[in-house]
């Protein structure tokens, strides 16, 4: 292993890109392309080529620490399970099993997240845990399984993106979160395609559109609703695929109605005539596609407005067809396995549902525990955060930095040091690891093996390349541990192997079926998308050997969901065609719904929505749009990339983009210093000067802590179905600040 090349993939975005890695004699490991992935072709973002360097001791956790004196201080590993141990034990004892939390990641491989929802569950039988992905691409989930039946972020590969004729892209700034991914939408111009582009900045993403719209931020809703009363006025809409695939078009139809061009206009700040030239460009070829990414998504009405979206596709005939489709640009690295195998709230492993009785039932038998004993769904992650230090008194945090990362930071961070007890496991002493009363150390990317999936619901297989240091365990070891010090001493392995072959049988029969993938195949195949079901031709199939039969009828779908999402067309040439399955193990299913939606009727679910305004909309005292996002040389909270040199030199520090005639009012030059104020809190970053944002909105990027910590600001009003917080809008007011 130490001296060979290892296939495996990036440890960031939900590309999940290909790489080689290579140990060197002096103890790094170098990073390479691996051109055979068809998702990146070799080709890295700076993140992805720099990745190795948080291995370095230099970077990295090398010892557990515990709290001793208000410090943290080096222990064995004994005394920090023992300490942690002894600390949820406690709170059990005389609070309650729901007074201990557990707080995951999108970052963690399938394994582990599904590991992680087992011990809260099984050993801690508390119904408080969620994860960070809650803040990602939960409302796009939320509209998915209304709309279809079933989510997965991409109904198509990748691949499919070139051979449409229009993609509109709302609120996606790809060409800096996703660089490799945006080769796709660069062939699709190449090959006659056009490119729109919804964003209230003009990114650089935005510079590659052929139509770059900036909505005001906040009104994606009413921009989408505007967009179907054009379609319908001007006799666009596929009658024909309305009436055969479709419920609900009557009363969509008429919400979209009350949105006329011109009143959408007064609310978005798009003309008219952008309006029509979208829809013109959006209707005219015979395929087209829409995707979401956090712009829409991270709102507080975000799954109606990824359902207005939605619509605009069934309206057009451009859902379940070829080269066709909705789809979410999921964004963390395991963001879609890490929602579908048992660290939400309100879910069991295989996308179930944690209150159906028959997903109890099943998921139990494989655990071998009582459903009954299943605790019921529990808090989303902002309300588990907000009930710190109250109903909630310790918490087992694992590849999360919600210091930095969860909205109205500053109340959050209240909350962790008000606990009685917080652990943290990770990689970096990130900020929220630097609250703990316990920190463990624990293996990174290169040093173990996983599965995780990827934006397009491909399964892949991560492998070990390099041995991890001498005192670093994995997550999978840290909770085997723990599970035997708080009395449940099997069902916890440590073998990434062993726990996935559990997986495979959980999963069984759920929307989210991995019953028919083994490590074998992954690594033969560079991957499997789900659903794949178990055959009779796989070793080791579980449950109920898979398939439709006996499908539980989870997260709004049929029990034949997972039939429904496969294509019946067997062995075509054409990668559009047919992905079904003739005879030997079953294929997998890179495109969903080309025969039937995973609903009862096999029909698509219009869902009627109205605009609504922002929860916090700018005033007197607060005349200003604050948006965030994301910029290309960091990645999420920065807890890693910050700590890369070649990546901060890039990227040094928080910033406030504003533009001229905003920085005029104001009396800032590009550079100066200024105070960023909402009802939340205040921040501080150099004043950023450019006319490619909208003179009513600044923006920050949300990567750093301290007094440039943007979600300081940011409002927690949270979606009422993803229970998605408002990152993208709120009120704020700039002030100067003295050098």
């Amino acid at each position: 292993m130490e001296n060979s090349v290892t296939p495996t993939h990036c440890p960031y975005c939900a590309l999940q890109c290909g790489m080689n890695l290579t140990p060197a004699p002096d103890g790094t490991v170098e990073v390479s392309e691996r051109p055979d992935f068809p998702v990146n072709r070799g080709a890295l973002c700076g993140k992805g080529r720099t990745a190795a360097a948080v291995l370095s001791p230099d970077v990295r956790l090398t010892s557990p620490l515990v709290r001793s004196a208000g410090t943290l201080v080096p222990a064995t590993w004994d005394e920090a399970l023992d300490r942690i141990a002894e600390g949820l034990s406690r709170t059990r004892t005389e609070h309650g099993p729901d007074a201990c939390g557990v707080f995951g990641g999108g970052g963690l491989t399938n394994e582990k997240a599904y590991t992680l929802g087992k011990f809260a569950r099984v050993v801690l039988a508390t119904s408080q845990i969620d994860y960070n992905g809650r803040f990602c691409m939960s409302s796009a989930a939320a509209a998915g399984i209304k709309a279809f039946g079933l989510d997965r972020g991409l109904p198509f590969p990748l691949e499919d993106i070139p051979r449409t004729g229009c993609v509109i892209l709302v609120g996606s700034n790809l060409a800096e979160t996703m660089p490799p991914s945006l080769r796709f939408f660069s062939e699709l111009r190449e090959n006659g395609g056009t490119l729109i582009v919804i964003d209230p900045r003009r990114t650089k993403t935005a510079e590659q559109a052929d139509l770059h719209l900036a909505p005001r931020p906040g009104t994606d809703l009413a921009l989408a609703l505007g967009l179907l009363h054009l379609i319908v006025a001007e006799g666009r809409v596929d009658e024909a695929y309305v009436a055969e695939r479709t419920v609900g078009w009557e009363d969509a139809r008429a919400a979209a109605m009350a949105h006329w061009p011109e009143y959408v206009e007064r609310i978005t700040g798009v003309s008219v005539p952008q309006l029509r030239e979208t829809v013109r460009m959006f209707c005219e070829p015979e395929n087209a596609m829409v995707l979401t990414a956090r712009g829409p998504e991270q709102q507080s009405k975000g799954t109606d407005t990824v359902g207005a979206w939605i619509n605009l596709c069934l309206a057009t005939g451009r859902a379940g067809r070829p080269l066709s489709g909705y789809g979410c640009l999921t964004g963390q690295g395991n963001g879609q396995g890490g929602r579908e195998h048992g660290q939400k709230a309100d879910q069991l492993p295989g996308y179930r549902k944690l209150d159906d009785p028959a997903a109890r039932r099943h998921v139990a038998e494989v655990w071998g525990v009582d459903p009954d004993s299943l605790p019921g769904p529990g808090r989303s992650a902002y309300e588990l955060l907000d009930a710190l230090g109250t109903d909630i008194r310790s918490l087992l945090v694992m590849a999360s930095n919600p210091v930095v990362s969860a909205p109205r930071a500053a109340h959050v961070e209240e909350r962790l040091r008000s606990l009685d007890f917080l652990a943290v496991c990770d990689v970096v002493l990130s900020e929220t690891a630097e609250l703990a009363d316990v920190v463990l150390p624990v293996t990174q990317w290169a040093e173990e093996a996983g599965t995780t999936t990827n934006l397009e619901g491909r399964v892949l297989l991560r492998r070990q390349a390099i041995t991890p240091p001498e005192n670093i365990r994995s997550d999978l070891r840290v909770m085997h541990e723990l599970a035997a010090r708080l009395g449940v001493e099997k069902g916890f392995p440590t073998d990434p192997e062993e726990v996935f072959e559990e997986l495979r049988r959980a999963s069984a029969g759920g929307p989210a079926d991995y019953s028919g993938i083994t490590y074998r195949r992954l690594a033969e195949e560079n991957g499997v998308f789900w659903p794949c079901p178990a055959t009779d031709g796989d070793s080791n199939g579980g449950g109920d050997g898979g398939g439709s039969k006996g499908a539980s009828p989870d997260a709004g779908s049929s029990p034949d969901a997972v039939a429904a999402a496969s294509p019946r067309t067997p062995g075509s040439p054409d990668p559009v065609a047919g992905d079904g399955v003739s005879g030997g193990p079953h294929p997998g299913t890179p495109r969903l719904f080309l025969d039937r939606f995973a609903t009862a009727d096999g029909r698509a679910r219009f869902v009627a929505v109205s605009h609504r305004a922002i929860a916090e909309e700018p005033d007197d005292e607060y005349p200003v749009l604050l948006t965030t996002g994301r910029v290309v040389a960091q990645y999420q909270s920065g807890a890693q990339t910050r700590r890369v040199d070649e990546l901060n030199a890039a990227a040094p520090g928080p910033f406030v983009e504003l533009h001229p005639r905003l920085a005029e009012r104001l009396g800032a030059a590009e550079g100066d210093p200024v105070a960023i104020v909402s009802r939340r809190g205040r921040a501080v970053a150099p004043a950023r000067i450019t006319t490619t944002i909208r003179p009513d909105t600044v923006f920050m990027p949300f990567h750093w802590s301290g007094e440039g910590r943007a979600n300081t600001l940011t409002n927690p009003a949270l979606d009422p179905t993803s229970r998605m917080p408002e990152f993208k809008a709120c009120a704020v007011r700039l002030e100067t600040v003295e050098p």
